[in-house]
């Protein structure tokens, strides 16, 4: 199969690497320079628009931002479906709102390409290394022919249904979870430095106690090590993701309580530091509070 990739960012370019390891060709686009400049010299072809990018693919994952972004690949001038062969397949692995991956199921009905609904956890690290867990849905036969192209890039895939918006439900429901998570994290790093409780201590804690995962782990170990931008996990996306979980906690009126305040704490982090990581949230409390958590270890 060849495939391709249409935004090589930090994502993006993970799922380049490990198709291009796992013996695909591998064709993308990116509306930014430097981004196909390094696309190039991990040995990708670089194209310059989306349908080129369909001309030459079998399955095509499309990692950009939001909903609008996803329709105009598709859909746009220079589209990627009035390129792309017959019987190929978009992998939409951006998240988006659910409502929005099934009007584009219904736009591409009668295109002759299938659409597998396949967002992703696991991070800049997990798309990097080839770890990600896919949450695809699509009918089983399409998700079957696609198995190769879409283990290439994961651990684990999880088949949550066959109907385009399924998958993003599951996100959605996902990321409340983990927003809330790292805001309870961020808090309570905030309180342990107002406390005087050293952060080499609290992490030691932390991860090895029930509370202890892979979120709260990172997002603590983030904090005390003041990594607070180049971690690949941008405040600006979980902004986006907590808005896709209460636009559909609306739409369905389910009351999301912790998510709600977690939307807030990334709303203040967002409006401060912008182009910062996810954990600049804590930055906003900190400033608050007038204590800082560091990495200080018992000698």
């Amino acid at each position: 199969m060849r495939a391709g990739v249409i935004g090589i960012g930090n994502m993006g370019s993970g799922l380049a690497r490990n198709l291009m390891k796992n013996g695909f060709e591998v064709s993308g686009h990116d509306l930014l320079e430097h981004r196909m400049r390094d696309f190039r010299e991990m040995g990708g072809i670089a194209c310059a628009n989306a349908a080129e990018v369909g001309a030459r693919s079998d399955a095509v994952f499309v990692m950009v931002m939001n909903g609008d972004e996803v329709k105009s690949v598709l859909f746009g001038e220079n589209g990627l479906l009035w390129t792309m062969p017959k019987g190929g397949t978009v992998i939409l692995t951006a998240t988006i709102k659910p409502r929005e991956a099934r009007e584009i199921a219904e736009m591409m009905e009668g295109s002759g390409i299938g659409l597998i609904d396949s967002p992703v956890s696991g991070g800049y690290a997990g798309a990097q290394g080839g770890t990600l867990t896919l949450m695809a849905a699509g009918p089983a036969e399409l998700l079957d022919r696609n198995a190769p192209v879409m283990q290439a890039v994961s651990k684990v895939i999880h088949r949550v249904g066959e109907d385009a918006g399924m998958g993003q439900t599951v996100k959605a429901c996902l990321q409340t979870l983990i927003g809330s998570i790292f805001s309870a994290t961020f808090e309570a790093s905030v309180l342990a430095a107002k406390a005087g409780v050293r952060g080499e201590d609290l992490y030691k804690v932390f991860s090895t106690s029930g509370a202890g995962c892979g979120c709260t782990n990172q997002a603590l170990e983030s904090v005390i090590d003041r990594k607070f931008e180049g971690t690949g996990s941008t405040i600006s996306t979980m902004h986006k993701d907590l808005t896709i979980s209460l636009d559909l906690a609306e739409e369905l009126l389910v009351p999301l309580h912790m998510a709600t305040s977690a939307m807030q704490i990334f709303h203040a982090g967002k409006a401060r530091y912008p182009d910062a990581d996810n954990w600049a949230c804590t930055l906003v409390m900190e400033e608050i509070a007038g204590a800082a958590l560091h990495r200080e270890p018992q000698s």
